[in-house]
């Protein structure tokens, strides 16, 4: 596991947008596809409107979901809404590139479809070229939630959360996650210090820490790193 400090969340953002570049023409010089999976949050809608003024073979890359909330469609706590935003506004990318975790008529149907369309463009079992992830201050990663059953889940992609943060949502899990060819964190903010500690640490107690720690990389600012950005 690999750990970058930059200064702010801006610059978390460029850098990983830059990462995200060279990923995806290596991914299509060797395989003719890049395929991506995303979180949400304020330092990644950034990362993918920097994304656009970057060198990447749009017409080869395919967008997926790290997670999303059981919302209607265009509401605020959609990460979808924000992805849209963020990366269709800005980089030559058609519609049908980015696969929206389906989750406004019968979720648990749309977990099973999720699934098959991730095996359509990123092979069976999938396996995605990279997936970016974030960590909140309990440690979750994507939803897989403290305490929450979906953290045993072993036998699909794709499941279903109870409730956390008042929505119910649907989640890559472990198999698929573990199964990218790169992990890409970004972490920031002061409130973040322990748990990229732990994190860190391999702690396997807390989700993010279950993640595989191989081809993985941290882009961390200084408020997050704490102690380590002065090291």
């Amino acid at each position: 596991m690999d750990i970058e400090i930059l200064d702010d969340s801006d610059a978390v953002a460029r850098r990983a947008a830059a990462v995200i570049a060279a990923d995806a023409r290596n991914a299509v010089a060797t395989r003719g596809v890049f395929t991506i999976a995303v979180s949400g949050g304020k330092t990644p809608w950034v990362m993918l409107r920097d994304l656009a003024n970057e060198q990447v073979p749009w017409d080869q890359v395919h967008v997926f979901q790290i997670d999303e909330r059981i919302a209607p469609a265009g509401d605020p706590d959609r990460n979808l809404t924000h992805l849209r935003e963020s990366l269709l506004s800005h980089a030559p990318l058609r519609p049908e590139q980015i696969h929206a975790m389906p989750v406004e008529a019968d979720p648990v149907q749309g977990a099973l479809e999720y699934t098959k369309v991730l095996e359509q463009f990123a092979g069976k079992p999938a396996t995605l070229d990279l997936a970016h992830l974030g960590m909140g201050p309990d440690g979750h990663t994507a939803s897989l939630i403290p305490g929450d059953p979906v953290l045993s889940v072993t036998d699909r992609e794709v499941a279903l959360t109870g409730i956390y943060q008042g929505r119910n949502r649907m989640t890559l899990t472990y198999p698929v996650l573990n199964r990218s060819r790169k992990i890409m964190w970004l972490i920031t903010g002061g409130e973040k210090v322990p748990m990229l500690q732990r994190l860190l640490n391999g702690d396997g107690s807390i989700p993010a820490g279950r993640i595989r720690r191989t081809d993985s990389l941290i882009l961390a600012d200084r408020a997050a790193a704490g102690k380590a950005a002065s090291a």
